[in-house]
């Protein structure tokens, strides 16, 4: 017998249909492949990263399209907004790893709790954006930017609460491998991306290839249990990924300071423009890299998950370095995408050997970011951030810019400083880890998030 209280809580408010439970074979058989004594080194890595690519390409390609074409069709939302989708964090850590654990019942629940909380912080960051005009004024800006970007900013308000409720259902959908309905969904449209998730995956039919099974419910009471320590875990995630967000952004507010702004503005927005469009594709690689190790270290597969990283950033480090390269061939024509003026297609190609070693670092770093997402290092990496980029790289990058008049590239070079310390603390961490260490703490970060149901008599 249950008391009257559990029973309510276990009781979800809307009844979903359910579906048989989804194949986890793949995921056994990497590990089966890596602990293959039967074969050689060569032989175990080869067939192990023929099995770990399809599963990342599975989880990445889509992801990677959903990313571009959103921050193709609003890359000043993306600035803006940043911030707002890292607070999910939370939902990468808790749902990829109860998801590997076998505990469906909880990724629901975790989507829940991360929606409430973030509909919460919508409200703080509206204000925000509602004194956007004085805070740019207060950090130097000229009215006229200050102005024109406030006019934009109100119009984004409704996003926020949009935001809230898309980047959980995001995180919880890729948590289970499902990627493909986002991707197909953002290429008609962002704007109505939330409503078309819903539909596609519950009224489209998609319930019924039992991709869902046991992750989702319904609606429940429990949404609003155990918020506390949600919130702890989400407010390391927003931290250690708003600074991440904010840094680059600060080189932008740093450069409307220089003697001649407009030309900085101009040619450093092209440069961030280019950057953020390449950037997710890494952001598409991070999203898999949180989904593969989080999965893995539930499911109790040190082997797997360690493999996942070595992949996974060789992948996506690949990338990244044949975008630099293309930047670097094309460096003198790729302004005239966006501007006919020979000043900032000038200023543009002066600023492009920083901006493909920026994308060659945006290899790494997000994707070791995603890494730390999956096993919960959140507060550390936190910590690393605020180090390497406040405490080194804006400093760094002013000194250069401002006391050396080394102009925009001398404060983007400082910045770029402190990202190259960050990559390296982090694999460095990364390269230490104990990954049968992981594993454990995975299951008690499991057990203590799992909703306990006992019997009021035993």
């Amino acid at each position: 017998m249950e008391s009257l209280h559990e029973n309510a809580i276990r009781k979800p408010l809307l009844q979903s249909q359910t579906s048989d439970t989804k194949s986890e074979s793949t995921s056994s058989e990497l590990e089966d492949a890596l602990s293959d004594g039967s074969s050689s080194l060569l032989q175990r890595w080869g067939k192990a990263t023929c099995i770990e690519s399809k599963l990342l390409f599975h989880l990445a390609a889509p992801a990677v399209i959903v990313y571009m074409i959103n921050y193709l069709m609003s890359m000043s939302t993306q600035i803006f907004s940043g911030h707002l989708v890292r607070n999910g964090s939370a939902v990468e850590t808790l749902c990829g790893q109860a998801f590997g654990a076998h505990k469906y019942d909880m990724l629901g629940i975790y989507l829940q709790r991360s929606a409430v909380l973030l509909t919460f912080t919508g409200i703080l960051l509206t204000l925000i954006y509602v004194f956007s005009k004085p805070i740019l004024l207060l950090l130097g800006e000229s009215p006229d930017i200050a102005s024109a970007a406030a006019i934009f900013v109100y119009g984004l308000i409704p996003q926020i609460f949009a935001y809230a409720l898309n980047f959980p259902i995001q995180k919880f959908l890729q948590a289970q491998s499902i990627v493909a309905p986002s991707a197909y969904i953002s290429t008609a449209t962002l704007f109505i991306h939330l409503l078309m998730s819903w539909v596609a995956v519950y009224k489209m039919g998609l319930v019924k290839s039992d991709k869902c099974k046991y992750t989702w419910n319904g609606f429940s009471s429990q949404a609003f249990t155990g918020l506390p320590g949600f919130f702890k875990l989400s407010a390391s995630s927003a931290v250690m990924l708003c600074l991440e967000t904010w840094y680059f952004q600060i080189l932008v507010l740093l450069a409307g300071l220089l003697e001649n702004p407009e030309l900085a503005l101009d040619s450093l927005s092209i440069c961030m423009t280019i950057s953020g469009w390449v950037f997710m594709i890494s952001v598409g690689f991070n999203a898999a890299a949180s989904v593969r190790v989080g999965n893995e270290l539930g499911a109790g597969h040190p082997k797997s998950a360690a493999f996942s990283v070595v992949i996974v950033t060789a992948l996506s480090f690949i990338i990244s370095v044949a975008a630099a390269i293309i930047i670097m061939v094309l460096r003198d024509v790729i302004s005239y995408a966006f501007t006919e003026g020979e000043v900032v297609a000038e200023a543009v190609s002066d600023l492009c050997p920083l901006l493909a070693l920026t994308l060659i670092l945006n290899g790494v770093q997000p994707v070791l970011s995603g890494v730390a997402v999956g096993c919960g290092w959140q507060t550390f990496v936190a910590y690393v951030n605020v180090g390497c980029y406040y405490f080194v790289g804006v400093p760094l990058g002013s000194l250069l810019g401002f006391y050396f008049n080394l102009g925009a590239k001398g404060i983007w070079s400082g910045m770029i400083g402190g990202t190259v310390m960050q990559t390296l603390v982090l694999v460095w961490v990364t390269f230490r880890t104990d990954w049968k260490k992981e594993v454990e703490e995975a299951r008690k970060r499991m057990d203590a998030w799992e909703v306990k149901q006992e019997p009021l008599l035993k």
